[in-house]
């Protein structure tokens, strides 16, 4: 515990001036309470950070127009602060606070500090009122059908959007404060007689890790508990829609909202979460089995569809039709590079392209994207530079990237698309299969907080049904049972018909 608040109510304000000095946002209001004995308060507050509206109306206004306390003596002779906060304080949420560091870190987090003259303790109002963006359609997971709210930047209101969702007194949310500097707000959420205890247990433990300076963003914290920082793939899944996340801590898993951002965090994430988007749930299961199967062969061909074209055009051509080679004979006939040269400019020309329209929002960004890839690829053609065959694979492969729900899952893919590239330009399909080999083995071996991330195609779940909803995407009816890789302590999510 630091320093203790003071009996005397100037030597607090000087000790709290000092160590707000030159914060010009911090506010000091002077009132005087009591009916017959006038006693000398102060509320603190930062400037921007609360609703002044509620302040005035429900405190300081009540405290002005009433007595106050009736017998403000006696109150404080029997350290009763409490008494206030009961009979003259209409702000619903108040506390007693005797600790002055804790006390300023919660007038830096919007409430207001209530100090009296002659009590040693102090009362926190909250007072939370900061300019906030209000609920919005998600941009990164749109759905043709199903529900347009998504997370903003303030914790309380994403917590809230999830509570709509789970009315169940099971459903714990529990807050902890990370970043020595920035005090940031993090909410742990999952329902307490699903969710492993195991998982909650590690989690904890990597949070009770962390001492940083700041947490900026829900991606600081990701890359701070995931099991392997080294590994292109993510370990930890994230989502801005709330109905993503209650459907997840109805699995059993457990979600992290993290304020000031959109973003919530949930764990564990395996290679079937990641390849699951929400709209799979809102569309009838035979259309979403066919898409499911779908976005398997997009993995496959943004992994692989440049560095096959590498490995067939370089080290084994007869293994096409006969016809097809000499067609692709004679589209390279006046192309100057060899394949690999011709793919990783072709490749890295895309990247720049998708770089620089994402960096540039709105209509000028799919500009730029749209323009340059068709002026750049005709022009390319037109001067000799690469092979018409080569501007469709590099278009086949960008769209096959951007069929993966997750933008993070996808990043990977294209991560490791150049190392393909570059071992089937030196030992053609024999590179392939030593990539995919050790990809394979890189997934066997991931973790997420102690599950398996290539799950349920490892062989967990897989006795037990999960690849029903994995796979495929089994009729509602059949998904009676929990997905097995939680570990959820109650499996039972429907009764059988």
């Amino acid at each position: 515990m630091g320093q203790i608040v003071s009996k005397d109510l100037n030597k607090n304000i000087d000790i709290l001036k000092t160590i707000f000095k030159d914060c010009d946002d911090i506010v000091y209001r002077f009132i005087d309470i009591g009916k017959d004995t006038k006693r000398e308060a102060c509320f603190i507050f930062s400037d921007g950070l609360i609703d002044k509206v509620l302040l005035s109306e429900y405190a300081i206004q009540l405290l002005l127009t009433t007595s106050g306390v009736e017998d403000v003596e006696s109150t404080f002779k029997l350290n009763r602060l409490d008494k206030i906060a009961k009979e003259s304080i209409a702000i619903p949420e108040i506390k007693e606070e005797e600790d002055l560091s804790k006390i300023v870190d919660a007038v830096l987090s919007g409430e207001t500090a209530f100090f009296v003259d002659k009590a040693n303790k102090a009362l926190l109002l909250s007072s939370r009122g900061w300019p906030t963006r209000g609920v919005g359609e998600p941009e990164t997971e749109t759905v043709v059908r199903g529900p347009r709210d998504g997370f903003s930047e303030t914790l309380k209101l994403n917590t809230t959007l999830v509570r709509r969702r789970i009315k169940d007194p099971k459903l714990k949310i529990k807050n902890i404060q990370i970043g020595r500097r920035s005090k940031t707000d993090i909410s742990i959420m999952y329902i307490d007689d699903i969710a492993s205890k195991k998982i909650l247990k590690e989690l904890n433990r990597r949070l009770d890790k962390i001492d940083i300076d700041a947490i900026i963003d829900s991606s600081m914290l990701e890359f701070l508990i995931e099991d392997n920082y080294l590994s292109p793939f993510p370990q930890i899944e994230n989502t801005e829609r709330p109905d993503t996340l209650a459907a997840s801590l109805y699995e059993g898993r457990v979600g992290i909202l993290v304020d000031n951002t959109p973003f919530a965090l949930i764990i564990p994430a395996t290679i079937g979460t990641l390849s699951q988007s929400a709209e799979d749930y809102y569309s009838r299961w035979t259309i979403t089995t066919v898409i499911r199967w779908i976005r398997m062969i997009a993995a496959f061909l943004s992994l692989l569809a440049p560095a096959l074209y590498i490995a067939i055009t370089s080290f084994h051509p007869g293994i096409i039709p006969t016809i097809l080679t000499y067609y692709l004979g004679a589209s390279r006939v006046n192309v100057p590079f060899p394949a690999v040269i011709e793919a990783y400019l072709m490749e890295l020309t895309i990247e720049l392209l998708r770089e620089s329209g994402t960096r540039i929002a709105g209509p000028i960004g799919t500009t730029i994207g749209i323009v340059g890839g068709l002026i750049i690829g005709q022009a390319a053609v037109e001067a000799g530079v690469v092979s018409p065959l080569m501007i469709i694979i590099v278009a086949i492969t960008t769209i096959a990237s951007f069929s993966l729900p997750s933008y993070e899952w996808a990043s990977g893919f294209r991560f490791c698309r150049f190392i393909f590239m570059a071992l089937a330009g030196i030992l053609g399909l024999y590179g392939i299969m030593l990539g995919i080999v050790v990809l394979s083995t890189h997934f066997a071996r991931l973790e997420s907080f102690g599950i398996p991330f290539s799950a349920p195609y490892s062989g967990l779940g897989i006795e037990e049904g999960d690849l029903k909803d994995t796979l495929v995407k089994a009729p509602i009816q059949k998904l009676q049972l929990r997905p097995i890789f939680t570990f959820p302590r109650n499996r039972r999510r429907m009764r059988k018909r």
